[in-house]
């Protein structure tokens, strides 16, 4: 009976200092549970003091718990207008492919002919902005001597936001 007590006290003692070793990370000391500090001063809770925390331990992982947390700054997230992407697409229909990435709203073609025309064609359209708008247009053409003039490229880029104007109008309808 007495073993069993000794040996109760025994772990009760050794989960406490197991406890309190779990404390500051910081490289303070604090005492039990965390509560003061080496000058007897009462210790600033923990929201305090991961609010006070630099950028950098912020992205910090402390635990493996941590690794399931989305702390990911959501003003990084880069949107693009739907419409001009689609519009975009039905413009240039006539252009190959070679890459696009919708979340950053980038379109890559290569060469092609338009209908009725003769010379051969390459672009890049840039969505910037989820907002329909010129400003958050881009399109840069080329043939195989070079760029084409400006004129072109603007005629091309309001084909497109025409296009997408009309899209949203019938976005609107249903």
């Amino acid at each position: 009976m007495r073993l069993s007590r000794t040996i109760k006290a025994g772990v009760v003692v050794a989960a406490l200092l197991a406890l309190s070793a779990c404390g500051d990370r910081e490289g303070g000391r604090k005492g039990l549970f965390g509560k003061r500090d080496s000058n007897g001063q009462a210790s600033e809770p923990a929201e305090n003091r991961r609010a006070n925390a630099s950028a950098e331990e912020a992205e910090e992982r402390e635990t493996i718990w941590d690794l399931f947390e989305n702390r990911d700054d959501p003003n990084t997230t880069i949107r693009v207008n739907k419409y001009l992407w689609v519009a975009s697409l039905d413009v240039l229909n006539f252009l190959p492919i070679e890459a696009s990435d919708p979340f950053s709203g980038l379109i890559m073609t290569g060469y092609g002919t338009p209908p009725g025309g003769g010379r051969a064609y390459r672009a890049t359209i840039h969505v910037r902005d989820p907002a329909l708008d010129a400003r958050s247009l881009n399109v840069s053409l080329q043939t195989r001597s070079g760029p084409v003039a400006r004129e072109t490229a603007l005629a091309v880029e309001d084909a497109i936001l025409t296009r997408a104007r009309y899209l949203r109008l019938q976005d609107e309808r249903f």
